[in-house]
Formats: structure tokens, C-alpha cells, sequence
């Protein structure tokens, strides 16, 4: 019995670990989508129409050269595959609207909310208690955020803001919804979700007339870049629960507008490392809690 115990904690301790790097993983590769929208200097509708497709394309390649078979999903299956394929699309959609009518520092610290909104919808779908740990670190984490930002606020658009006040409710929808069905194909979900936003923006697209060097940025965005990001987030649910996955989208708000600076020279004011440094504290003790002792 004991060797039994200490053999089903040490699985737990190993995805627990597992999980904490994919997220951070696929939060890394996240945080650098405000920069490339920006490179990209496209129409809205043009950067979601060609990132969506090239998303598409990227995680259906992965797919098959995997070795994966369709497979026959139940009518539970189906529908919550399709309900997070669309929260996906919409969020990707709002992102790139968001960045582009607001300062992409604006985006990113409202997105830091979405923590909230995952642990609101685990408590009301799904029935998941909030850990003590999970709360105090988004508590330290969004201190540190608003930290950083807090006096930029103010200066953003308000329809820019709003989206992305939207943004944070339907990403922490979709983090939620695959939680609940750990047994959607990811890969699939990922290419569905590129295919939606591609096909609901079609009416305000006109993606043949965009310079070489935009095409090249989406292309870097859409086959590289987002998969990598969107895989990340989703395969941590099989081993986080929502409100941890979206405790690394925290990291995002500190590491974004950094790469924002290095690509085309905007400055850092000094909190954002003071605050960046609470941000990476608070997901690091929160990481390094769970290594030494996670609750089944």
C-alpha cells in the first residue's frame, strides 16, 4: 500500500511538472504575437484571415505526421471540441482587433484578468475548488501587473480595451471547456479553431494585395509561431487545471512588451521590471509549490 501511494504521488508530482513546462512553453511562444502583428502591418481582417489558414495548415501537417487516424467522437465530444475550436477562433480574432486599436501593452495587461474568469467558470461548469496556492499567486502576479501598467491604462481606446476585456473572458472559456473534455484532439481543435476565425473574417478580406514582407511575417505567425503557442496552452488542461494555465498567460504581459522594444525601439519604463519581476516570482513559487507537494 505504500509503495502504491508513494508510486501514484510521484505520477501526480510528474504531470504536475509536465504541465508547468508546456504551459510556459507555449506562453513564451505566445508572447511574441503583439510583435509580429506589428511587423506584419496588415488590415485586421487580412493578419486573422492568413493566420488562421496557415494555423490550419501547420496543425493538420503535425497531425498526420504523427500518425493520427480519425476517430469516431461522441456527440459530447463533437460538441465540446466545436465549443472550443470557436472560443479559440473568436480570442484569436479579438487579439489581433485588440492589438491593433489599442496599445498592445493595454491588451496584454487586460488579458492578465482571464485568471479570474477561468477559475469563475471551473467553480460554476465544472465544480473545481480554487486551490489557496493558485489564488495567491494570481493575486501576487496581477499586483505585479498593475504594477507595470497601471498608469498606461488610461491612455488606451476604449473599444481596444473592451475587446480585450472579451478576449480574457473567451480564452479562460476555452482553457475551461477543454478541461472538461481532456479527451478532444488538441491538434484538431488548433486546426479547427484557424479554419473558423479564417472563414468568419472572409466578408472584410482582401489578402492577395498585401506587401512581400507581410507575408512573410504571417507566415512565421501562422505556421510557427501561434501553433506552437496554441498546442502549449491546450495539452497543459491535461495536466493543469484552468486557473493555472492562465497563471502563465501572466508572463506574457511582462515578456511582450519587451520583445515589442527590441523589434522596433519602443521603451521600457523601469516597473515594468520591478513588476515583471513580481509576476515571474509569484508563477515560479507557484510552479515550485506544486513540484513539492500538488493536491490530487
Amino acid at each position: 500500500m505504500v509503495l502504491r501511494a508513494a508510486s501514484a504521488d510521484g505520477q501526480v508530482m510528474g504531470d504536475h511538472a509536465k504541465g508547468v513546462v508546456i504551459a510556459a512553453g507555449g506562453v513564451l511562444a505566445l508572447s511574441f504575437d503583439a510583435v509580429l502583428i506589428r511587423l506584419a502591418g496588415a488590415p485586421v481582417a487580412d493578419i486573422i484571415f492568413w493566420r488562421g489558414w496557415l494555423i490550419a495548415l501547420a496543425m493538420l501537417l503535425v497531425w498526420a505526421a504523427l500518425g493520427r487516424r480519425p476517430t469516431v467522437w461522441s456527440r459530447s465530444l463533437l460538441l465540446g471540441g466545436f465549443a472550443a475550436a470557436l472560443l479559440y477562433a473568436l480570442a484569436a480574432g479579438l487579439f489581433v482587433a485588440s492589438v491593433s486599436l489599442t496599445r498592445a501593452a493595454n491588451t496584454v495587461v487586460i488579458l492578465a484578468s482571464s485568471p479570474f474568469f477561468a477559475a469563475l467558470w471551473s467553480w460554476l461548469f465544472l465544480g473545481e475548488r480554487l486551490r489557496l496556492r493558485t489564488g495567491l499567486a494570481i493575486a501576487v502576479a496581477v499586483a505585479g501587473v498593475v504594477m507595470v501598467f497601471g498608469g498606461g491604462l488610461a491612455a488606451g481606446s476604449v473599444l481596444g480595451d473592451s475587446l480585450a476585456l472579451l478576449l480574457a473572458m473567451l480564452a479562460a472559456g476555452a482553457l475551461t471547456v477543454l478541461r472538461a473534455f481532456p479527451r478532444v484532439d488538441r491538434l484538431l481543435v488548433t486546426a479547427a479553431s484557424g479554419a473558423l476565425a479564417g472563414l468568419l473574417v472572409i466578408p472584410w478580406t482582401d489578402p492577395w494585395v498585401l506587401p512581400a514582407a507581410s507575408y512573410g511575417w504571417l507566415a512565421v505567425m501562422g505556421l510557427v509561431q501561434m501553433p506552437l503557442a496554441m498546442l502549449g496552452t491546450m495539452t497543459a488542461t491535461r495536466y493543469l487545471s484552468a486557473p493555472e494555465v492562465s497563471l502563465f498567460l501572466l508572463l506574457e504581459t511582462v515578456l511582450a512588451p519587451i520583445w515589442v522594444w527590441l523589434a522596433v525601439g519602443e521603451t521600457v519604463p523601469p516597473l515594468t521590471f520591478y513588476g515583471g519581476t513580481v509576476v515571474l516570482v509569484a508563477v515560479a513559487w507557484h510552479a515550485l509549490s506544486g513540484w513539492r507537494g500538488p493536491e490530487r
